[in-house]
């Protein structure tokens, strides 16, 4: 009986518990009937209501249970899921915080093919971790403890050290590639001189000069004459001369360093004037000489080449490798008067004695006991005579090349370079740059060892002859003019990268600005974890602790403020003015120019000095910024390049023909032709851009397809109607020439200020050659002739 009803009971019970979910529909009457028999059945029930009791009690618990382990367990799952979530997708996307931005740099991203499977930002973090500051202080100092320039002991032996660095790095390639190219130096047996002479052509006195003082490639030979002061030797200074009615033909003309010209655009302008000389001195109002602080003295000169052009002045437009045997053909960019540098000391010596007309107001410099007139008689009727005496000589170049091979696209480079030679010791003429161009080849090496699988290849050099006016790299780019625009994508110069560590300049392409923009936008937390708020920085601010180079860019005014046309003497200028290669340069300098740059005082301690100790940490930070930029081109699909950026450019060129439009018309001129082909351009680039954004990026044959185009974009703007070898620098927006769109817009400007130098028959020349140039532009980016769909017809 009492095993039965035991059975009975828990069965029973057992039914219940089964049938919750039915019970719980039960009225409370039935409730109420239910426990009214337990209570009833206590007494004679006996042993069994105790066992009846802890089987209600453990039905109730047990509901209570599985109720917190639902609710538990939907809370686990949920934060399971979002965890990995976050991990998963977090690896790829996060590079997205500036998603607007990464569209209009070429689509979507996709993991590194090959290799580990990195992403992106792992890469980021990665490459943050391996840059080190001390060894690009330790470089700097190695580089610039002498002077070593081309050819020298110094220079070869460092050279050797460089390659030795290269081969320790056990990269896919090493190698050097030697040529010989005409370099000026000054003769040893017969020195330079200046002196002030009579009226009768006796010297009356002496002006020491420093004998290793000189400007490459300047014309040898006498200039005597009288003095006249052409502030920075701009185009309009010398405008200003003449409509003053200051004859400059004859004399021997002063200008001070700066004013955004080179020293050969100085004496180019100066010889087409009709000088027959010319001084360039350092001012103290550009190059600070309070002896109360850091700063050039008085008795130090600036040195700085002369020729307008790049590359070995005799081969121009061809390369010098292997002692070409073909005979020398001198370089129209070589100066026909001579020219020296001099101190502030002479020149305030010079420009004391001088009468005349005074200067403008902003002509007037900070020499001592300098009242500002511009000649060009002196006041006791004394004149200049100036000696030139330097020697060419041909010169063994050493450029030193080292290559980390893409595993997707092999064939397409990205190249970094850096100037090695220096006339001084040259702490920012050619160490900082050697030593950042070391420690990201370095780096990269590093990444590659620990599974980064570089979809494109990484080539790093090491250039020779910089000083002269970046000859290694310039000869280079001609011996291999005609596959560079199928194979190389971009290249960075690394040269005078780091002149101080407050206002940050990039000299580029505009084909690179967005690649650029999205670099110093980049975010990250102090744990190096991204996070995308835009309190945690990604290439911190040298200078301003916590800040990021971006928002440092936006509080001086915007972040476009940084982007700077190319320039004549910058280490990327030939590549994108002669070779259709986009290039660019970054730079760190100070509000106060650094003062040394091409003196015999540009070293380490005195770069230290200007820096406050942070030379390490400036050049990681640029380090840092320009390896951003080749982590995105080494990795991603399609190349991040705005190749519609030259639309832009053309129609703000279009805007002022327009201007002028009735009156060329007039002339039996019509604009109509360029208006035309830069809407055929901008349709064009548009068209080739919306097709890359609505492609499958991750088919190899149509990535492959469209980065060919894309790489083609800045090559298309070189001038096909102009000789490389009369005019090297053929590319219409940044090149030099009459077939420029500068020039062109100079000759335009001739209608409205001084209408009867106008040539019609030039300017509709240079109106065609620029028209044609950018017809070919867009009809090479529609791509098939059959997509080619212009406005000519063929009329009777």
């Amino acid at each position: 009986m009492t095993t039965h009803l035991t059975q009975a009971s828990l069965m029973s019970v057992h039914h219940s518990v089964s049938d919750d979910d039915e019970e719980e529909e039960v009225g409370g009457a039935q409730r109420a009937e239910l426990r009214l028999a337990i209570s009833e059945d206590e007494e004679e029930a006996g042993p069994f209501s105790d066992l009846t009791a802890l089987v209600m009690r453990y039905r109730h618990g047990y509901r209570r249970c599985c109720v917190l382990l639902c609710v538990g367990g939907v809370i686990v799952f949920t934060a399971a899921f979002l965890l990995a979530y976050g991990i998963f997708s977090g690896r790829y996307h996060c590079s997205q915080a500036e998603q607007g931005h990464e569209q209009q740099l070429g689509g979507a991203k996709a993991p590194s093919e090959g290799g580990a499977g990195l992403y992106l930002g792992e890469l980021r973090l990665m490459m943050r971790k391996l840059l080190q500051d001390e060894d690009i202080h330790n470089t700097v100092s190695r580089v610039s403890r002498a002077a070593h320039p081309p050819g020298s002991s110094e220079g070869t032996a460092l050279a050797s050290e460089i390659l030795q660095r290269f081969r320790d790095l056990q990269m896919d390639h090493t190698w050097t590639e030697s040529l010989y190219a005409t370099l000026q130096f000054p003769d040893r047996s017969q020195r330079s001189s200046l002196s002030l002479v009579d009226s009768a052509g006796w010297v009356s006195e002496q002006i020491p000069l420093n004998p290793s003082d000189y400007c490459p490639y300047s014309a040898t030979g006498n200039a005597t004459g009288g003095v006249v002061y052409a502030n920075y030797g701009r185009p309009e200074d010398f405008k200003w001369l003449k409509r003053e009615d200051v004859s400059v033909t004859g004399c021997v003309v002063v200008m001070r360093v700066g004013g955004g010209v080179s020293f050969a655009e100085k004496v180019w302008l100066a010889e087409k004037n009709g000088a027959s000389g010319a001084l360039i001195y350092p001012d103290p109002a550009d190059v600070p000489q309070d002896p109360r602080r850091l700063g050039l003295n008085t008795h130090t000169a600036v040195s700085e080449h002369v020729h307008l052009g790049s590359g070995d002045p005799f081969t121009p437009g061809f390369p010098s490798f292997n002692h070409t045997q073909f005979p020398p053909i001198q370089s129209s960019g070589l100066p026909l008067i001579p020219a020296l540098p001099i101190t502030a000391t002479v020149a305030s010596k010079l420009l004391s004695q001088l009468t005349g007309p005074s200067c403008p107001r902003p002509w007037q410099g900070r020499l001592p006991y300098v009242r500002c007139v511009v000649g060009p008689e002196f006041s006791n009727g004394r004149r200049v005579q100036m000696s030139v005496q330097n020697v060419m000589k041909p010169i063994l170049l050493n450029n030193i090349f080292s290559s980390l091979e893409g595993r997707v696209e092999p064939d397409q480079y990205i190249i970094l370079g850096a100037q090695r030679d220096s006339l001084g010791p040259g702490a920012v003429k050619s160490g900082v740059g050697t030593a950042i161009l070391l420690e990201l080849a370095r780096t990269f090496s590093a990444m590659v060892k620990k599974g980064f699988s570089p979809r494109r290849s990484l080539l790093f050099v090491s250039w020779d002859a910089g000083d002269f006016g970046n000859v290694g790299a310039t000869e280079w780019l001609e011996g291999y003019l005609s596959m560079l625009h199928l194979k190389a994508v971009a290249y960075f110069s690394l040269d005078q990268a780091v002149m101080g560590d407050e206002i940050l300049s990039a000299y580029t392409s505009p084909l690179l600005v967005d690649l650029l923009d999205a670099a110093i936008r980049q975010t990250r937390s102090p744990s190096g974890i991204y996070t995308w708020t835009k309190a945690d920085l990604c290439v911190e601010h040298p200078k301003h602790a916590g800040q990021s180079i971006y928002s440092q860019a936006e509080r001086d005014g915007g972040s476009w403020r940084i982007m700077k046309p190319l320039y004549l003497n910058s280490g990327a200028f030939s590549f994108t003015a002669f070779a259709g290669v986009p290039a660019m340069e970054l730079r760190f300098t100070e509000e106060r120019a650094y003062p040394f740059i091409n003196t015999p005082l540009d070293s380490v301690s005195r770069l230290q000095e200007v820096l406050g100790g942070r030379l390490g940490v400036t050049g990681r930070s640029l380090g840092e910024l320009v390896g951003e930029m080749v982590l995105r081109l080494a990795h991603d699909h399609i190349l991040p390049l705005r190749i519609t950026s030259y639309a832009q450019t053309v129609l703000q060129f279009s805007a002022q023909l327009n201007k002028h439009s009735a009156e060329l018309q007039s002339r039996g001129l019509s604009p109509q032709w360029v208006f035309s082909a830069r809407g055929d351009y901008s349709r064009a680039a548009e068209t080739l851009q919306r097709a890359i954004d609505y492609s499958d990026l991750h088919e190899p044959t149509i990535t492959r397809f469209y980065n060919t185009r894309i790489m083609k974009v800045e090559y298309y703007f070189l001038s096909q109607y102009v000789s490389a070898v009369e005019t090297p620098f053929r590319h219409v927006i940044h090149g030099r020439g009459n077939h420029t769109l500068s020039a062109l817009t100079e000759h335009l400007g001739l209608l409205t200020s001084d209408p009867g130098r106008f040539d019609e028959s030039s300017f509709r020349r240079q109106l065609a050659l620029f028209t044609w140039t950018l017809q070919g532009a867009a009809n090479a980016l529609n791509g098939d002739v059959w997509s080619i769909h212009n406005m000519h017809r063929f009329t009777h």
